[in-house]
């Protein structure tokens, strides 16, 4: 079984949102509210429990000279976003009730029915895609279109998109593919254009990869996305630091009072 992932070429996304609507549509998931929040054209606002695929508009300041369309300048962008699929997921790592798995496609999946609501996935995911569903408390994100996956589909939201800015195949022909765009991108004066799967960073490479242009921070791609296990190190031996100290004071403590008493 071949480990799969997303590219996300944000250079060639126009901000249709057919990707969002697909992953609705096949995932039966309710709008999320269609008022204006003052962001741009952007009314859903950030991946979340009822969105799990999201076309974020990202805009810069115009500069005098410079065209909408200049390689030099990158003023008016879009990409989609969605879960990382982390190759060392936080989500998976602090769900109590084994209810995030690794399927055999390399995705990291929330099994529903499994979910007790808990909330610790929601803040061990570094890239704040895992939310609860207000009404029922559980944890919901994109589920990497397992059951289509399954059946030998591509996932909806690859399917639906209409310029190709949304990839799916095997991880490293992506890989390759995302090498020959970054290439392109470069010869064609987009200097400042980037590739990113955070593999330099604790997550160790993710499953959904983009090509952005400008500062990937502006994508809600953090420049080093962190486990939170990481820190358990160093948490257990300040723990076992203080149990010592206070053992050791315990038993001065101890010794004193027995030689006040004369013993």
């Amino acid at each position: 079984m071949s480990v799969t992932a997303f590219l996300t070429d944000s250079t060639l996304c126009i901000g249709c949102k057919a990707c969002e609507v697909a992953c609705k549509e096949w995932n039966g998931i309710g709008e999320d509210g269609l008022d204006w929040s003052g962001f741009s054209y952007d009314n859903t606002g950030a991946v979340g429990a009822s969105t799990w695929r999201h076309v974020k508009f990202v805009e810069h300041a115009p500069e005098p000279g410079f065209g909408g369309n200049a390689p030099e300048l990158n003023s008016w962008a879009f990409s989609s976003d969605v879960c990382k699929h982390c190759e060392e997921a936080g989500c998976l790592e602090a769900c109590p009730t084994g209810a995030i798995i690794r399927t055999e496609f390399g995705g990291v999946y929330v099994q529903p029915d499994i979910c007790n609501g808990c909330g610790y996935c929601v803040v061990a995911c570094p890239f704040g895609v895992v939310d609860k569903n207000r009404d029922d408390g559980r944890a919901f994100k994109c589920t990497f279109c397992y059951d289509r996956q399954k059946a030998g589909l591509v996932p909806a939201c690859v399917k639906a998109c209409p310029t190709e800015s949304i990839k799916f195949g095997e991880i490293e022909n992506l890989r390759g593919k995302a090498r020959e765009r970054m290439a392109e991108l470069h010869l064609r004066g987009m200097t400042d254009a980037t590739f990113y799967d955070a593999s330099d960073s604790s997550v160790r490479g993710t499953h959904a990869m983009f090509i952005v242009r400008g500062d990937p921070r502006s994508y809600n791609l953090p420049p080093k996305p962190e486990v939170p296990t990481i820190y358990l190190k160093k948490a257990w031996t300040s723990s076992a630091i203080g149990a010592g100290l206070l053992l050791a004071g315990s038993l001065l403590a101890f010794l004193f009072e027995n030689r006040g008493d004369g013993r």
